[in-house]
């Protein structure tokens, strides 16, 4: 494309003239809207831009593309634009360039806010955050309801599918860091206690230790990672791909047919992979003791059970159901809320993973504050 094709007249001070002429061709590049604004420039009083087109050949979109250039350069320079001059058709085209909307993800320019403004933006975000939690909240426990009365609409086959990827396909990364932890806490213990001659406690503090607190906080976490991001994401997609707008047109509930049977799996499953990771810390625990403090499988078992009452492994029990409902909630809430591009669903991916250990780390604390008032 040759400069010849754009040339600039002023029959007033005021008013620019644009005349447009020639053949104009994608293959030929695009014109650049430099001349024009440097003509605006030379005339800083300009209020109008006239856009004459009685000399245009052929066109395509590379001059759609100039002209919604030159729009956007007028509008932020306050200066009217007429269209009068061009053919119809392509007045339509640059009408419709100018509606399409902002796509979402797209990088915005960040406004400028004081530190009041953006504390006021941050409590308005939580408390809204906060309010739509608790709305899924009640909507999921009213699909437990409709699944007593046995009117909860779901596939059953969903439901073993889930049970199935939150249990046994998570029994490996759940060995190796129950494992791992026993053997670490029986390590910090042995160090500290044989040098009382007490080393035979390691036992009671292993076994205290995984009941109450590690293995249903870490196996909760390990969930909230694992399967919270998976329900985060694929909600997510189903959200991008309108699935869920299928599901209510069709009057089929989204909390029923999606949300239900991924709160069930990690329901029944939560409390079964606790005892799991119970046996093995008390496992690992038992290879440090065997191998650092010479104690023999049989007497590591029989202090633990003299020390260390039931009444912990099931205090770990109803921490590890709380926990399951948790994680099931922020991973199928955020996925359920999030945005229709893949941006929208990986921050949703992100938030369930930070929101479910959040919960997780929150509830523990409450539980472990009420054992503790009531003394159990």
């Amino acid at each position: 494309m040759t400069e010849e094709v754009v040339t600039f007249h002023r029959h007033k001070k005021d008013t620019l003239r644009v005349l447009i002429k020639g053949d104009w061709s994608i293959s030929f590049g695009l014109q650049n809207p430099e001349d024009f604004l440097s003509h605006l420039k030379t005339v800083p009083d300009t209020q109008y831009v006239v856009l004459d087109a009685t000399q245009l050949g052929q066109w395509d979109s590379s001059l759609v593309s100039y002209l919604v250039m030159i729009n956007a350069i007028s509008i932020k320079q306050q200066i009217t634009v007429d269209y009068t001059g061009l053919p119809e058709g392509l007045v339509r085209l640059i009408a419709l360039a100018k509606a399409v909307p902002e796509r979402e993800g797209v990088a915005k320019q960040p406004v400028k806010e004081n530190a009041v403004e953006q504390l006021g933006q941050t409590v308005l975000q939580s408390f809204s955050q906060f309010n739509a939690f608790i709305t899924f909240l009640g909507e999921a426990l009213l699909a437990l309801g409709r699944l007593a009365k046995a009117k909860a609409v779901f596939r059953r086959q969903d439901l073993l599918i889930f049970l199935t990827d939150a249990g046994p396909s998570s029994l490996g990364i759940v060995t190796l860091i129950s494992v791992l932890i026993g053997m670490i806490l029986a390590f910090v213990g042995a160090v500290q206690l044989e040098k009382f001659g007490a080393s035979i406690y390691v036992a009671s503090l292993v076994g205290l230790a995984m009941a109450r607190e590690m293995a249903p906080m870490m196996t909760a976490i390990i969930m909230a990672g694992r399967t919270g991001a998976a329900y985060a994401a694929q909600l997510g997609s189903m959200q991008v791909n309108e699935e869920i707008d299928a599901l209510k047109t069709m009057g089929v509930s989204p909390v029923d047919y999606l949300v239900l049977p991924r709160l069930l799996a990690l329901i029944l499953m939560m409390p079964l992979l606790t005892i799991y990771a119970n046996m093995m810390g008390v496992m690992g625990g038992a290879i440090v003791s065997i191998v650092m403090l010479d104690l023999t499988w049989s007497m590591y078992i029989e202090q633990m059970i003299a020390t260390v009452p039931l009444t912990n492994f099931y205090i770990g029990l109803v921490k590890s159901l709380i926990f399951g409902v948790m994680v099931a909630l922020s991973g199928c809430y955020m996925g359920m809320n999030s945005g229709r591009s893949a941006s929208a669903v990986g921050q949703a991916t992100t938030r369930a993973v930070v929101m479910g250990i959040v919960l997780i780390i929150v509830f523990d604390s409450l539980v472990t504050i009420v054992t503790t008032v009531f003394g159990v």
